[in-house]
């Protein structure tokens, strides 16, 4: 974001001395992007941030994305990952199941009621939604207070945790790209301020607040997410600090994270039916975010409001269904906590009946979070344990289980 903020305590001038009231020197860190030719911060510890006492292997889940062959469609229910009461016991970090990934973003999902640990994704940006729940985000640079409809964005290597609040579990679907995630840069000017043709703008966006400063003594543990040389070049280490990175006592600059609830949206809309672009949000390497939201719909008297069938060639397209009743996939069994997966190569559009019955609509009440990916998508373990099995087949009505050739 090029969006400056100043939280606590920072000295008139960077790089110059900052100096607590004993008289002893503050600690500067630069959290800078892109070899620090890009967005950073500054951020003042009271303790050297770089400090280890331990290092040790964090062994991330088994289970390696097998490829989507033979291709198919996919729904995938992402409440069934977490049954009865297990979300009590998970937490949002070692709790969450990988659903689909490929070499530049994963989509996971947690439901949980337990604190995470300290977390930090060294390999690129986070965006999470939060589907339903209530929680806090606890930063190197404050805190978040988060709930159902927001978005987190949280820049690579933020140290972190996510606390659930309340008695309902926190559900939360995360984006977890290899590189940072933006604004549509469309929306930006040459200096990073949103446009005025944007849905959304620097108003809807809330930082965090803080500085956090942890009263915590002792050795800590910070699971960190990293760049590996194994198959899926993703590994994990659990570093143990001398003292809690939760120790800023200041800090400044246009790199933090922060939340944009979904409800801050503005839909773009228009007289015939406006294509996914229109709903566009951030945007990482190789794959965009959108999202569609409670919207009055096409007014030219001849319209059809639901999407029309499309092959979108380049991309496969995931949809995340959080909320309302999502128009072109009645019928479908499709439903809250729903994902559906449509790969390239497979023409795909309303269910049978939904074009039809669409039309003389004026508002759709519905709620989803769409990421295309411009390399194909493979199914982790997540999404093996959450496959209805049948979805593929739902616009013909029939499938292999009927007798049709494999």
């Amino acid at each position: 974001m090029a969006y400056y903020r100043s939280v606590g305590k920072v000295p008139p001038k960077r790089h110059t001395q900052h100096r607590n009231e004993a008289g002893g020197l503050y600690y500067e860190e630069l959290m800078g992007e892109e070899g620090f030719s890009s967005d950073s911060s500054l951020l003042y510890h009271r303790a050297i941030p770089s400090a280890l006492v331990d290092s040790r292997v964090w062994a991330l889940p088994e289970g390696k994305p097998e490829p989507n062959h033979p291709l198919k469609p996919y729904h995938f229910k992402l409440h069934d990952l977490f049954p009865g009461d297990e979300w009590r016991q998970t937490d949002a970090v070692r709790g969450r199941r990988t659903v689909l990934a490929n070499a530049d973003v994963r989509i996971a999902y947690a439901a949980c009621g337990q604190a995470s640990p300290l977390y930090r994704n060294a390999i690129g940006d986070e965006c999470v939604y939060v589907e339903s729940g209530e929680g806090v985000v606890e930063t190197v640079f404050g805190t978040l207070t988060v709930g159902q409809g927001d978005y987190v964005l949280l820049p690579r290597a933020t140290t972190h945790r996510w606390v659930p609040t309340g008695d309902q579990p926190l559900r939360l679907y995360a984006i977890e790209a290899n590189s940072h995630i933006t604004p549509a840069k469309r929306y930006l000017s040459k200096y990073g301020q949103l446009l005025e043709h944007a849905p959304f703008c620097e108003r809807d966006l809330r930082g965090p607040v803080g500085p956090l400063l942890a009263e915590e003594s002792g050795d800590v543990e910070i699971y960190v997410k990293h760049r590996g040389n194994g198959s899926s070049g993703i590994a994990g280490t659990v570093f143990v600090t001398p003292t809690h990175p939760f120790d800023v006592v200041g800090w400044d600059g246009c790199l933090y994270p922060y939340a944009f609830n979904i409800a801050d949206y503005e839909p773009i809309t228009g007289r015939i039916h406006q294509p996914p672009p229109a709903h566009q949000v951030f945007e990482g390497n190789n794959f965009v975010i959108c999202n569609f939201v409670p919207r009055k719909v096409d007014y030219h008297p001849l319209s059809i409001p639901v999407p029309y069938y499309h092959a979108n060639v380049d991309s496969d397209e995931v949809m995340f269904y959080c909320g309302g009743d999502y128009e072109a996939r009645k019928g479908s069994g499709i439903g809250q906590g729903s994902i559906s997966l449509h790969p390239g190569g497979h023409t795909h559009g309303p269910q049978p009946g939904a074009y039809e019955r669409s039309i003389g609509a004026e508002f759709f009440d519905e709620l989803a979070v769409m990421v295309d990916t411009f390399r194909p998508l493979e199914v982790a373990e997540g999404g093996r344990a959450s496959d209805d099995g049948k979805y593929a087949w739902s616009w013909s009505g029939r499938g292999p289980q009927d007798g049709v050739s494999k």
